[in-house]
């Protein structure tokens, strides 16, 4: 079985992304665990992540429909995008995160 290469994206209103970075490596799975403060970031992160060969993305509840969408859209036709889903997300104060982000 080959290594996958993916990412998890988690965002909040007060996250550094310069340190809010991780990764995982296993001989199954390198996974990049990014954080992000901002749609715009998280767009930036995804396309950095795209650029090395990150084939699965997987975005935190936290991000709204619109969010989900400005993500898959800047890495088509490179990675998948699939999504944790939260209508309110509880680390958001019950809201959704294009009621923060957008």
């Amino acid at each position: 079985m080959a290594e996958v290469k993916a990412a998890f994206l988690f965002i909040g209103p007060k996250i550094d992304t310069a340190q809010a970075k991780a990764l995982i490596d296993t001989p199954v799975i390198k996974l990049n665990v990014v954080g992000v403060k901002s749609y715009d970031e998280a767009v930036k992160a995804a396309v950095e992540l795209a650029d090395i060969g990150v084939e699965a993305i997987e975005l935190c509840g936290g991000f709204g429909n619109e969010g989900v969408g400005r993500v898959a859209a800047a890495v088509r036709g490179r990675a998948s995008v699939g999504v944790v889903r939260f209508d309110h997300h509880p680390g958001l104060g019950f809201k959704n995160g294009d009621e923060i982000f957008s």
